[in-house]
């Protein structure tokens, strides 16, 4: 990668060279119902309603954790650069952009006629206060973690923003999807303001969020007119919904699902970037014992799980890195545990646990694919003489004591990465990250880490993010799964839907007939 020279940030491929393995952030099949599409062509305007399994748990850009949240704010907020759907940085707000050759100096060039929302021009001002508000430390831990390096953010000039690192980082630029918010604007829960392609109308907690489209947008505008995204907590209503019309979209069915809509839809196959697993609280007993967590490892079998939920698709993983991320994926930590009961309950046996345990599983009822998985699991580990249970609970309450306060056992979720980058799944497992909701601790992997992010030799780097997979897989911080196959039912009264390398949902793609 060169660095010291100016870019057009137009099909600028990321630092980490992103790129997409198998189905992953691609459409591979349709169902035989593609076949019933309405006859007539493409038009312009008119509405879509998308059902979602949970309601947003901020409408604030910055202060979103949820991934379900971030993919609908996707469609309102952009930051100075954005993924496209090849896994590529593409120009947002910000046209251009330099790189010093010691990557500590970041300059970006706005972009002209960029508004937002509310019909203010983006300046220079809002750049930097956005940058700065992520990289505030007052309350503790930067919203963004990685800005924690940033020294300081200066304006050369009203169309020119410098952000100056500690230290040197070649990933910083996959952080510059942070969006962009005016300065000073703090309305976020009731009025948020963006410069994407859709721009917020309202929102009835629990029930649904409205956004129309921006006609102002400085790019490609959107071909409808509204989109509503409409709670459906119940994940067994999903296809009653889908039949009935009162949605015309909903992602991440399971294989029966998809397989119960033959009339008037079709079927995009992709899978979710994200790394489902079933996470384990290391801090707690008697997961805080390595051969314990091991021997989890040993009995659960991701492909039965996978041949239950989806008929095999999906992508097994061994670590915490998903398939869409290749230069750092190594795929031969997807087999290091192949189910072995007798070795599980020796493991058992030497961690003083020869009969076994109880082990409560923590979900999210709305996520059927990660209930559907946790019932596969609890039958696994009957063969070692754990009792698992499931605790199902709602998602708010999954993100305040799972996630915020780490009451809890055991949980099947799926982690993502907010951005293209390694850094962005790895980083929760060092001590002390506010995102380390399982309470690894390691000093070999904190080394390794603090190591990684500071050399600006890519090779290297690679090799180091690779070795903190290693470390998490060969101490079974967690039992890992699969990135998960994602099946979109689509309406035939709509196209274009996209596949991303990352969590979103673009809205802006999809036209009606």
């Amino acid at each position: 990668m060169k660095k010291g020279v100016t870019r057009t940030l137009l099909v600028l491929t990321v630092a980490a060279s992103i790129a997409l393995s198998g189905c992953s952030g691609e459409k591979k099949a349709e169902s035989s119902a593609g076949s019933n599409k309405l006859s007539g062509n493409p038009v312009e305007g008119g509405s879509i309603k998308v059902g979602i399994s949970q309601d947003l748990d901020s409408l604030d850009p910055h202060k979103a954790v949820a991934a379900g949240t971030k993919e609908v704010l996707f469609n309102i907020y952009e930051g100075l650069i954005k993924p496209d759907k090849d896994g590529n940085l593409v120009g947002a707000v910000a046209s251009d952009y330099e790189i010093s050759d010691d990557a500590k100096i970041y300059t970006f060039t706005l972009r002209d006629g960029v508004k937002f929302h509310n019909g203010n021009d983006v300046t220079a001002e809002d750049v930097k206060y956005s940058i700065d508000r992520c990289a505030d430390t007052s309350n503790g831990e930067p919203l963004v973690s990685a800005y924690s390096i940033i020294e300081a953010v200066n304006i050369l000039d009203n169309k020119t923003v410098e952000i100056r690192l500690t230290e040197p980082n070649t990933e910083f630029l996959a952080y510059m999807t942070t969006a962009i918010i005016p300065k000073d604007y703090d309305s976020f829960e009731t009025a948020p303001v963006g410069t994407g392609p859709f721009k917020y109308v309202s929102r009835s907690p629990q029930e649904n969020i409205i956004l129309e489209k921006n006609e102002d947008y400085w790019g490609e505008k959107a071909h409808l007119d509204k989109v509503e995204f409409k709670v459906v907590a119940d994940a067994d209503m999903v296809v009653t919904n889908l039949k009935g019309g009162s949605i015309d979209m909903a992602a991440r069915l399971t294989s029966s699902q998809a397989a119960e809509l033959t009339e008037g839809f079709h079927i995009e196959e992709g899978t979710m970037n994200l790394v489902q697993a079933l996470y384990l609280n290391n801090d707690v007993e008697p997961l805080n014992n390595e051969k314990v967590r091991q021997a989890l490892s040993y009995a659960i079998n991701p492909d039965e799980i996978m041949d239950m939920m989806a008929d095999g698709k999906g992508v097994r993983i061994g670590t915490s890195m998903y398939p869409g991320l290749k230069k750092y994926y190594d795929d031969e930590y997807a087999n290091y545990y192949e189910q072995d009961y007798e070795k599980a309950k020796e493991l058992l046996k030497e961690a003083g646990y020869p009969d076994g345990f109880d082990l409560e599983i923590t979900v999210s009822s709305a996520d059927q694919p990660h209930v559907d998985t946790a019932q596969v699991i609890v039958e696994q580990l009957k063969n070692i003489g754990v009792n698992a249970t499931i605790k199902p609970i709602e998602w708010e309450a999954w993100l305040e004591d799972v996630y915020a306060n780490r009451q809890y056992q055991s949980t099947v979720v799926g982690v993502d990465a907010a951005n293209l980058s390694a850094r962005a799944m790895l980083e929760r497992f060092t001590s002390g990250a506010s995102g380390n909701f399982i309470n690894f601790s390691d000093e070999e992997y904190d080394k390794i880490f603090k190591e990684a992010i500071t050399t600006t030799d890519e090779t290297k780097q690679t090799e180091l993010y690779k070795k903190l997979e290693a470390i998490l897989a060969e101490k079974a911080a967690n039992v890992y799964i699969q990135d998960l196959a994602n099946l979109v039912a689509v309406s035939n009264k709509y196209e274009g839907y996209v596949f991303y390398p990352l969590y979103v949902q673009d809205m802006s793609t999809i036209y009606a007939y």
